[in-house]
């Protein structure tokens, strides 16, 4: 890492939501390089733990769209997202690197909840099946990334803007994330701005 530091390098800034995520890649000295959003997932349900996963322990079976599933097939179907996911932050990743003109250091993902250590413990817990699915998707593209070198940098989601600023020495941020906008074109909606606020905060070295 410390030979990378000394050339031009770039950080990737995640928003996530579902199987989705924005992935906003800024370099050291605050280009952005590229915006994109990528599916981690096709043809599989986007929130097993949530969905399935809850049915089989006979939660929220009331709802229209619940179908019966046992606790063995729901956890199989949760592990084949999870392999499905890893592999999706893989080719997705493996694509962003090839696309950008720099090395990528670096990977901002927001932080992850404790959770039980086994699918069948998440589910049984009411709070950890609910967020389950997101640190699933989350903790893949963690993988992902550090398969490729990168570091990871957890975020706050509270605190990024602020230490996106931090990073900047208090320039302002939201002044800099509109100006990113009008640079690349749109879609530059929220998400796209927590994604940059997100590499910005996670850059190794204040631009000059």
């Amino acid at each position: 890492m410390g030979q990378m530091t000394a050339q031009r390098v770039a950080t990737v800034g995640v928003a996530e939501n579902g199987n989705s995520a924005v992935l906003v890649t800024v370099a050291v000295d605050r280009q952005l390089l590229d915006r994109r959003r990528v599916d981690l997932t096709h043809g599989l349900p986007t929130h097993p733990y949530h969905h399935e996963g809850a049915w089989a322990v006979g939660r929220y079976i009331n709802s229209p769209w619940a179908r019966p599933i046992s606790l063995a097939e729901a956890v199989a179907l949760i592990q084949r997202v999870h392999e499905a996911a890893a592999r999706g932050a893989r080719e997705s990743l493996e694509a962003l690197a090839a696309a950008v003109p720099v090395p990528i250091a670096s990977i901002a993902i927001r932080a992850c909840p404790a959770l039980p250590p086994t699918i069948e413990e998440r589910i049984a817990d009411n709070r950890a099946q609910v967020v389950a699915d997101s640190v699933m998707y989350r903790q893949a593209l963690a993988a992902g990334a550090e398969a490729r070198g990168w570091s990871v940098y957890w975020y706050d989601r509270e605190r990024v803007f602020g230490d996106a600023a931090a990073t900047l020495g208090g320039e302002d941020v939201d002044a800099l994330l509109i100006s990113m906008g009008r640079a690349i074109g749109p879609p530059w909606q929220a998400t796209h701005k927590l994604a940059a606020a997100a590499a910005l905060a996670a850059a190794r070295e204040p631009a000059a």
